[in-house]
């Protein structure tokens, strides 16, 4: 199959203009997208794949392996190359832009009032109504991919190793390629080597983050020091948030002694509530060491790698279905990823429905979306109301 042209020949016969169809989808979601990259990739799978009916759930997929097989954030990451399908290399950059800017202006605003009052605004009762939504989306999305993905009783197995392993604290990059290795090896065994010289391209794609760990910088603050700092970061990060913590703390908190551990903890938490890409933590952490010039480089910083990187990988996608060696091992990194969306969804459950009130919310979506083909955003605003309005009874 070839990623870009089949989903290419779909987008043609669509009556409305392809770049504002990107624009509008992607503002949208930068919007609603609460609930972290599990969350997000539902959302989008929802919106590209079932309603817009941009691309298959199997071309979705692709694009979801090829997004967690570089650094960066996944589901921005799945944003770029949904609308570089959608409408091009203008797409490309509109659709990560618009993705990313409704929580980098959230989060400033945030951060204002954190520097202004010290301490962050009380609006975690909203949450309690949107989380148990979200996990409702999530399974209905991984239930849908996961029949599309899970061909056959090889994949089954490894998507459920994925998930197992995942729990078990094994890293999740290992995790991914664990599973495209595996799924190579048991389809493609006498013949696995042929592919191994091609292979070798995608691992370039990280050569990048190689040299980016060469970057330094003295104890004091400058807007060029900050900038490359969330560069390297955006280069060689994969992985959920807590791994991004554990780079952030690295070099803002013991390296460069600009930031103290809660106000690095504070600037995470802003990341989780806020919508959009938990990455935006780095708008939050920008803002508190630079002002406004600050959290735009910081911003700029952390997300301009993952366009770059998508811009190098999706001419290589058609290429990677259309060999049998190649398409294994992407069927394989397809099923290990909704492994590990299934395991976050697991431990996001614990978290999100813990009384009866949030269990009540996440049955009543999931019915919702088993009956209707409703506009998830409603769902989102229906969370939201929820949580006020137990906050109000309360």
């Amino acid at each position: 199959m070839n990623v870009a042209g089949d989903a290419a020949d779909e987008t043609t016969d669509k009556s409305s203009p392809p770049l504002r169809d990107v624009a509008t989808l992607f503002l949208k979601l930068g919007v609603i997208s609460f609930g972290g990259p599990a969350a997000h990739i539902a959302l989008m799978r929802e919106e590209a794949v079932r309603r817009r009916k941009w691309v298959s759930d199997e071309q979705f997929l692709d694009l979801l392996g090829a997004s967690n097989l570089i650094p960066g954030p996944t589901a921005t990451e799945l944003a770029i190359y949904l609308g570089y399908v959608r409408s091009g290399w203008r797409g490309l950059v509109l659709g990560g832009a618009l993705f990313v800017l409704p929580a980098m202006l959230m989060t400033l605003g945030v951060a204002w009032a954190y520097v202004r009052y010290g301490s962050l605004p009380q609006a975690l009762w909203i949450l309690g109504g949107i989380k148990p939504v979200m996990i409702a989306i999530i399974v209905m999305a991984l239930w849908g991919l996961c029949k599309s993905a899970a061909k056959d009783v090889l994949l089954g197995t490894i998507g459920l190793a994925a998930l197992a392993l995942y729990l078990f604290r094994f890293s999740p990059i290992l995790v991914l390629f664990g599973g495209g290795v595996m799924a190579l090896l048991a389809r493609q065994a006498p013949r696995w080597w042929r592919a191994a010289g091609k292979a070798l391209v995608l691992v370039g794609l990280g050569a990048p983050s190689v040299a980016a760990q060469a970057v330094g910088s003295p104890a004091g603050y400058g807007l060029g020091i900050l900038f490359l700092n969330f560069v390297k970061i955006g280069c060689v990060v994969y992985g959920s948030g807590y791994v991004l913590l554990s780079f952030l703390r690295t070099d803002f908190v013991d390296r460069l002694h600009w930031l103290t551990d809660q106000q690095l903890i504070d600037a995470v938490a802003v990341g989780q509530f806020t919508p959009g890409p938990v990455f935006t933590t780095a708008t939050f952490i920008g803002y508190l060491v630079g002002g406004t010039p600050g959290a735009v480089a910081a911003t700029v910083g952390i997300f301009l790698p993952s366009f770059v990187f998508v811009a190098i990988a999706y001419p290589f996608l058609g290429w990677l279905r259309r060999s049998a060696a190649t398409g294994a091992l992407l069927d394989g990194v397809n099923v290990a990823a909704l492994g590990l969306m299934a395991a976050v969804s697991w431990e996001l459950g614990r978290t999100a429905i813990i009384d009866w009130f949030s269990a009540a919310l996440a049955v009543v979506t999931l019915a919702v979306l088993l009956r209707y083909k409703i506009n998830s955003a409603w769902l989102v605003a229906g969370g939201a109301l929820a949580g006020v309005g137990r906050h109000l009874l309360n």
